[in-house]
């Protein structure tokens, strides 16, 4: 696990020293070692967490035996010995980043269908002057990239690239990624929050030389959806205990110490369960416990941890432990993220890192296997007619009280086509596309036009799988991965997610949702494959998040945010939204509304990244 950056600039008026700063930027994602690579016309920088073959050989930028590719590459191939054996050349290296280099040389630039793992790389030919940039398959890994016809720069961080001379003058505020930013608590693909910065897809190749530009995609969620389901119970459960046990014992090769982040909940008792089965001793496990009880699952991971008989580490984070981050946020996500559960990612990782390097997290679950309520809300909604009597129920739900004024927002889609995303962000408690129109001033308005249908040719998927697709292409690889990735890395912390190997998001993706759900039980497969392991009473009670009590903060402590970020003076300097929406949402929610308190989240985020940054 590590930081890139580079540039390939063929009007040759980069300098070695552009790419040393924009390479030290991201120190804090590799601390054991920096190197750069500099020809005049491409440069590549790489600061590495040691993790496989902890000695220099295996330091990059690398070379190839034949001298003619070099390399620079973030995260690890799980299959890499497998792939080795297949090269069958010389190796003078037990990393894989070794074996990735040569078998593209071999196999050419398809070579990454072999690949299992989470990665982000780039691979430059000297003698043809051409740059080959890969992302992973579920976008575990992050590339954020600029390109202008002649220079292209690439980075695993936003706050990288705008440290370039030829781009730090020049970025521009991005008014469709502020609405869907609004909408959604997060910035999707492939915009970021400047114009002229992209986020590269997942599973997609850019190939760059002097004639131009290409991204190629050789992996993609569509693709993976088949015509039959997998519908025999036996059978599913069979397959899906050997995959994840499969996934969890590839992801613990490593050459330093490991452990799992437990939370208590499914996802994470499953993966810690299955390392326990494959390792021969003890796994060091890490949770946090909250003050505030409502907060508090810690009780249930040690429950898990001491069934398994893993080494066990709790930390009892305070209030003002979680609020010494909140300030810190901007400068570790780099454009407005508005997803709160990062103050305890940051926490838990801080934790984990004082005994280990590397972590597995049970991130994927949910969204795999329907364990989400919104995909009822899917179902429900693609009611005929419950679709027909939407806006009468609407307006009737607000009479009965806060919680269902809360629940008529979901009813008010705007239509069919966007039905996925307003679920989406009404869930989240986030302004819907109306709000929005109303909050920005009219220079900055745009619609938050995200795509939410595809063309899957093998079948029609359900509604509650349509819903669970649209957070497999947004919430799961542009909130939840980014959270992981830029909280664990702030602690030099690596980070796997064994249920997103791929093999799993195939299976998941051809599983009956009747094995998803089962007679009101959701994730009911992924639990039986787990009560394998750990007893079901230890998780007979409701599913909660890792989450802050975000609401009551911002009424105690954190509310100086709001008189420091949401007055008129701020709110008015920079523009972007009406002081008068803002000042009615303030005082409906310290007034008493307090499921409010996500909407004044997002607009203290978004003016806190517009001080910051000065825009």
């Amino acid at each position: 696990m590590c930081g890139i950056a580079g540039f390939v600039d063929f009007s040759k008026h980069s300098s070695k020293a552009d790419l040393e700063l924009i390479t030290d930027c991201i120190a804090h994602r590799g601390p054991n070692a920096a190197g750069y690579f500099f020809d005049g016309c491409a440069g590549l920088g790489h600061r590495r967490l040691s993790i496989l073959d902890l000695s220099a050989a295996a330091n990059q930028p690398m070379y190839s035996a034949d001298g003619r590719f070099v390399i620079i590459y973030n995260g690890e191939v799980y299959n890499f010995q497998e792939i080795a054996q297949k090269l069958n050349v010389p190796l003078k290296t037990t990393s894989d980043t070794e074996v990735i280099l040569e078998a593209f040389i071999k196999w050419g630039p398809d070579f990454v269908q072999e690949l299992n793992g989470m990665f982000a790389f780039a691979i430059y030919d000297l003698q043809k002057q051409k740059l080959f940039l890969y992302r992973d398959r579920m976008g575990i890994k992050p590339v954020y990239y600029f390109y202008d016809g002649q220079k292209f720069a690439f980075s695993s961080e936003l706050k990288s690239l705008v440290k370039l001379p030829f781009l730090k003058s020049k970025v521009t505020l991005n008014k469709e990624a502020i609405s869907q930013f609004l909408y959604l608590g997060y910035i999707p693909r492939p915009n970021s929050i400047y114009n002229e910065i992209k986020k590269l897809d997942s599973g997609t190749c850019v190939e760059l030389d002097q004639s131009g530009m290409n991204i190629k995609s050789y992996w993609e969620l569509t693709n993976q959806v088949k015509p039959d389901l997998l519908e025999d119970e036996t059978e599913a459960k069979r397959q899906l205990r050997e995959l994840v046990l499969s996934s969890v014992k590839y992801r613990m090769i490593s050459d330093v110490p490991f452990g799992t982040f437990l939370s208590g909940g499914i996802d994470s008792s499953l993966v810690t369960a299955a390392a326990q089965h494959v390792s021969e001793k003890p796994v060091s496990t890490f949770s946090i416990a909250f003050e505030a009880a409502k907060f508090n699952e810690a009780k249930f991971a040690a429950a898990v941890a001491k069934h398994l008989g893993t080494n066990h580490h709790e930390f009892t984070v305070t209030q003002k432990d979680a609020l010494a981050w909140v300030d810190q946020l901007t400068g570790i996500y780099d454009e407005p993220f508005a997803d709160s559960s990062a103050i305890p990612t940051l926490l838990v990782s801080e934790l984990a890192r004082k005994h280990v390097t590397m972590t597995l997290s049970g991130d994927g679950g949910d969204e795999l296997f329907l364990g989400y309520g919104m995909y009822g809300w899917a179902n429900r909604l693609s009611n005929p007619a419950v679709n027909a009597f939407r806006k009468p129920i609407a307006a009737v739900l607000p009479l009965l009280g806060e919680r269902y004024e809360r629940a008529a927002q979901v009813f008010r889609y705007p239509d069919l086509a966007r039905r996925k995303s307003h679920i989406f962000s009404q869930e989240q408690y986030l302004f819907s596309e109306a709000e929005i129109n109303r909050l920005l001033n009219p220079n900055f308005w745009q619609p938050p036009i995200i795509q939410e249908s595809w063309n899957i040719a093998a079948r029609r998927l359900s509604p509650m799988e349509e819903q669970a697709f649209f957070d497999l292409q947004y919430y799961l690889q542009d909130d939840l991965l980014v959270k992981v990735d830029r909280a664990s890395m702030r602690h030099s912390l690596e980070t796997r997610v064994p249920l997103l190997d791929y093999r799993i998001v195939q299976f998941a993706l051809n599983l009956s949702p009747g094995l998803k759900v089962k007679n009101g039980v959701t994730k009911y497969l992924l639990k039986q494959v787990l009560y394998d392991f750990v007893p079901k009473e230890i998780f007979d009670r409701p599913k909660w998040g890792f989450s802050v009590p975000l609401g009551s903060w911002l009424q105690g402590d954190l509310r100086y945010l709001i008189e420091d970020y949401l007055n008129e003076g701020v709110v008015n300097t920079y523009g972007v939204v009406r002081y008068p929406e803002v000042k009615q949402l303030k005082e409906s929610f310290l007034g008493g509304k307090g499921y409010l308190f996500n909407r004044v989240w997002l607009l203290i985020v978004l003016h806190k990244w517009l001080v910051a940054h000065g825009n």
